[in-house]
């Protein structure tokens, strides 16, 4: 089968690699349809993700149609939509045995620190496979479950409710998939960027408010959005130096700030910002069984995949793909990956 190899920073190739086949019980053998391009394969792309290693088989967000299933897989026959879970954990460690597998101590996730979907064929245990309604959600957005299901755990970690105002700090694909989970929690959401585009595209997949931070009073804005109160939870998917303490300063006294940034230079925070309103501050990472929720509003409708999708590329052309990422972010929200064309 083809199968798209980082072999090492600034080098990407398709490859012919052996077809993998049915080996445990719980195996799932899964013909890909569409991945999706994330900027963690960009930084590994550019070598600037310090967590993967090479050569690479990229790629997280990826789900298709079942091939062949293992003796034991129940719920799953060949021809099913799926989408899957990069995330696999040791299940003994402290996180999994509190149910973080997430944070697993072993964590691997496909794509990064094992070889991913972006393959014409990936094999994947029963657990981390879901199943989507074909006749609603189309095979080639089957891998956006991925992004939204970050999107997912953000609010879980939120614990997102009807009557919540929330202010999500950036609107790229991530930002965009916190909103709708939001929304479809019962919160208010009001958006940030520095991008027209991509604040027309928030408002028009139901952020309640946009604000173009380089022309706009952001604070003034959320006092103007909550009445004063501040915004009862802060998601920061800007995740730069300057916007981790911004979200502290927003938040409401007693609200709850999540980060998901993954930098390692350090910001300056004053305790006091955190202490004097009793901030509950907490980091979200990839996403703990957050599948079937995606899966449900994938489904109802409340979450939308195909509107994140601005462009689709054969995975013969992966390296204008990936270009397109790189060096047009004001064009691009969700870019994919198509291996049912050549």
């Amino acid at each position: 089968m083809k199968a798209i190899i980082v072999p090492k920073p600034f080098e990407i190739l398709i490859e012919e690699v052996p077809t993998p086949t049915i080996r445990n019980d719980d195996d799932v053998l899964i013909k890909v349809v569409g991945a999706g391009i994330c900027g963690s394969d960009i930084h590994i792309f550019t070598g600037t993700n310090t967590l993967a290693t090479y050569p690479r088989l990229i790629g997280h967000e990826y789900g298709g149609v079942v091939a062949e299933i293992g003796k034991g897989v129940k719920g799953l026959k060949a021809g099913d939509v799926v989408a899957v879970d990069p995330v696999r954990s040791c299940g003994v460690c402290y996180p999994c045995s509190i149910g973080r597998h997430n944070v697993c101590e072993k964590l691997e996730v496909t794509g990064v620190h094992r070889d991913g979907g972006f393959a014409e064929y990936v094999l994947a245990p029963a657990a981390n496979v879901y199943k989507l309604d074909s006749s609603i959600v189309p095979k080639e957005f089957a891998c956006m479950a991925e992004p939204f299901s970050i999107g997912a755990q953000v609010n879980a970690r939120a614990r997102t409710g009807e009557g919540d105002l929330m202010l999500v700090m950036g609107s790229g694909p991530i930002g965009l998939c916190i909103m709708q989970v939001a929304k479809s929690r019962g919160a208010k959401v009001i958006m940030t960027d520095i991008l027209d585009a991509r604040l027309k595209r928030a408002s028009a997949m139901g952020a309640d408010r946009t604000v173009n931070v380089k022309n706009e009073n952001l604070e003034q804005a959320v006092k103007e959005f909550t009445k004063g109160l501040g915004a009862t939870i802060v998601a920061d998917s800007v995740c730069s130096v300057e916007s981790f303490p911004l979200a502290l300063q927003l938040a409401c006294a007693a609200g709850r700030v999540i980060s998901l940034g993954l930098d390692n230079k350090p910001t300056p925070i004053a305790q006091v910002n955190i202490t004097k309103k009793e901030l509950d501050v907490m980091g979200s990472r990839l996403s703990n069984y957050r599948f079937p929720e995606v899966v449900k509003g994938f489904e109802n409708g409340s979450l939308t995949p195909k509107a994140i999708v601005t462009h689709q590329f054969p995975f013969a052309k992966v390296k204008d793909a990936i270009e397109l990422v790189r060096t047009k972010p004001e064009e691009v929200c969700k870019v994919l990956v198509r291996f049912d064309q050549n």
